[in-house]
């Protein structure tokens, strides 16, 4: 079959093609061994006419272990042979209490690939390919075949699969008949079954930072808004003797700040009852008694405007108002543990307009009323009940909450699934909840102890190159991707537009499934990104078959063609069948 060596240069050989007549031997891409001496060179054949074979060098065999790419060449009098069982063994793994099946070779029938968990696992992974290429149904049948190593129960695994479109609810329903020791947890914007769980999201856990991504905030000035807002919704959110002092302190200043204004009365009445309205304690609030010398009035009755155009009580109303200033209480520290709604934000955020006078800065004034429409506008939506909590929980509880099942077990995949939310408050949503467990992972005392990972469908929708490092210093899953790994927070990106996706992300991949990919933008994206991807594995993918992917990474030991088995129950990503739609007939056609 191989010939004499003809020609070594400096990453490939040409060897003589010695095909005997009537044999139909099929070479491309099978693996050879240029042996001699001490020597065992791995080759894969990359050309094949009738006078000659060429093989590109891809590593050596030393002392019964590959190691990948070559030094030494191979001799002239080296001997050529296909690779062995045994060799190949070396190169697609074997099946241990440390290893999974990812799938079948394509090149090699009746040998399976077997990958380490830790080499696959503990590191960022990207499984890109067009739609239609069996992505979804990889990433399935990858998870299915973790869970389902006999040698090993995962039980402390915690896989979220933040789900675009509910393709997984099918994939994973049947995972405690693999093992009773392991459980499936969906979490969804619109649960339907009696096991779905609805998906809520604390607004007393979120950060400055989360709240700026939830408004949209767009600018920069807009920040202190939602900052102060914070601080005040939180000192509200407490009923303690100190707090109402320093309730009453904040609105008294509000009020003098109103009545020492050169607005006309009738325009200063309303904007303290505009304040009386979002904040009130028992002091002020349109009924509070106010004691003169031998008379009483409420607060709305002081006022009243006389027929000069002023307040009938405006002695009274400062005397009053005067009591309750105290600058000592300024320096008062949030409570530790506040509990409070996106409606007590939304108040805590008009009080703050009014109390800090952004109402007369027309600039602050626009940027705060964009910031209260949008808070608005998702109260009185449907995300505004995602983050409806109904009693306080601190995050470490909250993220145990996320994987404990009803029954006190826990859960090893979490489908949170993001059908019904736009990609607008999907990107938020899924952003706070990588945030929390990054936050979560890096305050555990051990490093790495509680490893989570993140399987982002159509991951495009969420990790973009925003705006998020210009508005807040950074962007959540490019500082995973560049930290996480060692705090033990993996993300696993999917995606069929690797175009869209942040750079910084995919250069901190270490390992890449990558199925049928065909437009140009994007191969040219994996090139560019990617510099030590070989023109073979672009080449390869292009003309995949479903189902199939080249693997390569950290993972691997080179390049290799996996055909992976389909799921079992497979996920709810087929193409719709248009045929027996158009032929369904209703009872009422006959």
């Amino acid at each position: 079959m191989f010939g004499k060596i003809l020609y070594i240069g400096e990453g490939e050989a040409k060897v003589e093609n010695n095909r005997l007549q009537g044999e139909d031997k099929d070479l491309m891409n099978v693996h050879v061994i240029f042996e001699a001496q001490d020597q065992r060179i791995l080759g894969e054949v990359e050309e094949v006419d009738n006078q000659e074979v060429k093989i590109r060098f891809l590593g050596e065999y030393i002392n019964n272990k590959y190691v990948s790419g070559v030094i030494r060449k191979p001799l002239l009098s080296s001997t050529i042979r296909l690779i062995n069982d045994e060799e190949l063994s070396l190169l697609m793994g074997i099946y241990s209490d440390k290893s999974f099946i990812l799938g079948q070779s394509s090149i090699y029938k009746n040998h399976t690939v077997y990958v380490d968990m830790n080499d696959l696992l503990a590191n960022h992974m990207a499984i890109f390919g067009n739609s239609g290429s069996g992505k979804s149904c990889g990433v399935a049948r990858i998870v299915q075949n973790i869970f389902e190593n006999p040698n090993i129960i995962s039980y402390n695994a915690n896989i979220f699969i933040f789900d675009a479109y509910g393709e997984y609810k099918n994939a994973f329903s049947k995972l405690s008949e693999i093992n009773t020791s392991y459980a499936y947890k969906f979490i969804t914007t619109n649960p339907q079954e009696e096991t779905d769980v609805l998906l809520n999201i604390p607004t007393h856990l979120l950060t400055l930072d989360d709240m700026t991504l939830l408004l949209q905030a767009s600018s920069h000035s807009q920040i202190p808004i939602i900052e102060r807002a914070l601080k005040l919704v939180k000192i509200f959110s407490s009923d303690s003797p100190e707090t109402t002092r320093y309730k009453n302190h904040l609105i008294a200043k509000a009020m003098l700040a109103v009545l020492y204004t050169n607005s006309p009365s009738k325009e200063k009445k309303n904007e303290i009852f505009k304040i009386l309205e979002v904040c009130h304690t028992t002091e002020f609030n349109f009924d509070s008694t106010i004691e003169g010398i031998g008379y009483t009035r409420t607060l709305s009755e002081c006022f009243e405007i006389d027929s000069n155009g002023n307040f009938g009580e405006s002695v009274l109303i400062n005397e009053y108002i005067l009591k309750f200033i105290d600058d000592n209480i300024e320096s008062m520290k949030e409570p530790a543990a506040p509990f409070y709604t996106l409606k007590d934000f939304q108040n805590a955020l008009e009080f703050t307009l009014i109390s800090e006078g952004f109402q007369h800065n027309e600039t602050m004034h626009d940027d705060a009323m964009i910031l209260q429409v949008r808070l608005q506008s998702i109260i009185n939506s449907a995300i505004g009940s995602y983050f409806d909590a109904p009693n306080y929980i601190d995050q470490n509880n909250y993220i145990a909450s996320l994987v404990a099942m009803p029954n006190r077990r826990k859960a090893q995949i979490i489908n949170i699934n993001l059908e019904d939310v736009d990609d607008t408050y999907a990107k938020v949503i899924v952003k706070i909840m990588a945030r929390m467990f990054f936050d979560f992972a890096k305050s555990r005392k051990q490093r790495a102890s509680i490893p989570f990972h993140l399987f982002l469908e159509e991951a495009h929708r969420y990790v973009n190159k925003d705006a998020d490092t210009f508005l807040i210093g950074y962007n959540i899953f490019e500082r995973i991707a560049k930290e996480g790994r060692k705090y033990g927070v993996l993300l696993n990106i999917i995606s069929q537009r690797p175009v869209e996706i942040s750079d910084t992300v995919i250069s901190q991949c270490s390992n890449f499934l990558i199925f049928k990919m065909t437009h140009p933008k994007d191969i040219e994206y994996i090139k560019t990104m990617l510099p030590n991807i070989s023109a073979d594995v672009v080449e390869k993918q292009k003309i995949l078959q479903p189902g199939n992917c080249v693997g390569f990474g950290s993972a691997f030991k080179l390049p290799m063609i996996v055909k992976l088995d389909m799921p079992n129950p497979a996920p709810y990503s087929n193409s719709c069948n248009v045929n027996a739609c158009w032929r369904l007939k209703t009872d009422s056609q006959g």
